[in-house]
């Protein structure tokens, strides 16, 4: 397979990942982590996905040592990639982690990043739409892995990628919103029938049998729609449902 090829079969990986995956994208995230280190040609590479509303980051990496790390920079809140979430769309620079500003910028990050093997360090953000969202972190081992060519496919990539997670995660609001639509819809029509049952049995108005269908969720603490549905179908209590003498 030619690099034309493997890259775009990369973007057509991350343009469907949410396959096998949830709403909210390990899927891109994963397919991102383990293909970066080939396409750019880095030694590993790590995806920081924290959008605005999460509780916690997803954290993914190209191997489990990487994974490792940057699930411990993400509590120690140093490291580049939380730098570059902090900072958001700003140019990323290279740093060489063997560097007396590195050590002292990320003093837990940089020595164990040296252990693994890393020498130098670049996180590019995941800009979508709304923002930024993430970063993707590459790490090598030698000091000339970042020409200005392999940090411009990076930052598509991980735009790219922002871009793919932020859809998703718009359809599945909008899947949500759809069916509490349905959801109180449903409710509504249970309740208008079960008024007009109460309503007949009763010999009651509408506003009526509303009444006592709502007097009788509270007293019971149950929800309407469930009081309604038993009316409806049968169930319902006979101090609820008997005529008024």
């Amino acid at each position: 397979m030619t690099p034309e090829q493997r890259l775009a079969d990369a973007f057509v990986a991350l343009a469907g990942g949410t396959a096998n995956s949830s709403s909210d994208g390990p899927g891109p995230l994963s397919v991102l982590a383990h293909r970066a280190p080939a396409l750019l040609g880095t030694h590993a590479a790590t995806v920081v996905f924290a959008p605005e509303g999460y509780d916690a980051a997803h954290v993914t990496g190209s191997n489990p040592q990487v994974s490792l790390l940057e699930h411990e920079a993400v509590g120690w809140r140093e490291g580049p990639g939380h730098d570059c979430r902090q900072a958001g769309t700003g140019p990323r620079t290279p740093a060489a982690l063997d560097s007396g500003p590195a050590r002292r910028r990320w003093p837990h990050y940089t020595p164990r990043a040296l252990k693994l093997g890393y020498t130098h360090v670049v996180a590019l953000p995941l800009r979508g739409h709304s923002g930024t969202s993430g970063a993707l972190i590459l790490l090598s081992c030698t000091r000339h892995a970042f020409s200005p060519a392999t940090l411009e496919l990076g930052r598509s990539l991980a735009d790219f990628t922002a871009v793919v997670l932020e859809h998703a995660r718009e359809a599945d609001r909008s899947r949500t919103l759809t069916a509490q639509l349905e959801q109180a819809l449903t409710s509504r029509v249970v309740i208008e029938q079960a008024k007009g049952v109460l309503a007949t049995l009763r010999a009651v108005s509408l506003d009526e049998a509303f009444d006592l269908l709502r007097k009788h969720a509270r007293s019971r603490q149950r929800p309407l729609k469930d009081v309604a549905r038993d009316v409806v179908e049968g169930r319902a209590a006979s101090d609820l449902t008997r005529p008024t003498p």
